[in-house]
């Protein structure tokens, strides 16, 4: 009963093997990325700039219908584009820089929502907004795993000045260059790791699997290592039970994944040892001297 449930779908198919691949390559990428989004306080901008790939994802789609390579390319343009210009317009106006950004997102949603009305169907539209990780092929799961190792090269090159950064922003800026080159190079990953999830999990849901597991790290851990570490296990194992939620009933792999991973998120916050409601109404005995 067990196996058939929980390890058949993959024993048996290709197209689940497939997707757990891809799952665990986007848990490997995504989740260190959102653990830094949550210690920085740039959750929603993880979620604004999701929205912001889809007018390019959009017009890949339009020029070459559902081609992988055409789609990313577009996204990771549209995606630095929304990035620097609401920079420029932040640095340059009053406007703050979460409002220029959510002005920029919306526009983009907007706009990239039209794009795939004008030329596709409503299966298209659905496809592009939440994606279909058991319909991924070889080259997508080739570039998904591709911009994973690059993110963990990268992050690894810039891992001490991101965390110094997160703790005291001003000691870097005093004894360092290096948190400029950090900070872009972060934003880049940010974006890298948006459109590798909007390859399956559709733009709407790509922040998911970057936000949902560092906010399950954040009550299982207070050290910066030990919070990615638990965040990549999450997502792997959301992906994994999703997947398998998917293959047992109706509902679509995506929206599975995301809904075991929110699960785990309310386990965390009743159960977890750091700051979790049981912790707060059972605190342990403090040392005495």
């Amino acid at each position: 009963m067990i196996f058939g449930a929980l390890i058949a779908p993959f024993a048996d198919f290709e197209f689940m093997r497939r997707a757990l691949a891809g799952v665990i390559a986007l848990a490997l990428g995504g989740a260190p990325i959102g653990v830094f989004l949550m210690l920085r306080r740039m959750s929603l901008v993880g979620d604004a700039m999701a929205h912001a790939i889809l007018p390019g994802a959009a017009i890949g789609f339009l020029i070459s219908g559902l081609n992988l390579f055409a789609m990313t390319f577009g996204g990771l343009i549209a995606g630095f584009a929304v990035a620097i210009l609401a920079g420029l317009v932040s640095r340059t106006t009053e406007i703050k820089e979460d409002a220029s950004l959510a002005t920029f997102y919306l526009v983009s949603l907007a706009l990239g929502v039209t794009i795939v009305s004008i030329r596709g169907t409503n299966i298209d539209l659905l496809h592009v907004l939440f994606g279909n990780i058991l319909a991924m092929d070889d080259p997508t799961l080739l570039v998904i795993a591709f911009n994973a190792t690059i993110t963990l090269v990268l992050l690894a090159i810039i891992y001490r000045p991101l965390v110094i950064e997160c703790v005291d922003p001003l000691f870097l800026r005093t004894v360092s260059h290096a948190g400029a080159p950090a900070h872009l190079t972060f934003l880049a990953l940010v974006v890298i790791n948006l459109v590798n999830g909007f390859q399956a999990l559709g733009t709407l849901l790509a922040v998911g699997l970057m936000i949902l597991p560092a906010g399950i790290a954040k009550f299982w851990s207070r050290d910066v290592a030990g919070m990615i570490g638990v965040a990549v296990v999450a997502a792997a194992l959301s992906g994994y039970l999703g997947l398998v939620l998917s293959f047992q009933t109706k509902v679509p792999s995506g929206p599975a994944i995301i809904l075991v991973a929110a699960c785990f998120y309310v386990l965390s916050v009743l159960l977890g040892p750091v700051g979790g409601l049981a912790r707060q109404l059972f605190p342990g005995r403090h040392l005495e001297a």
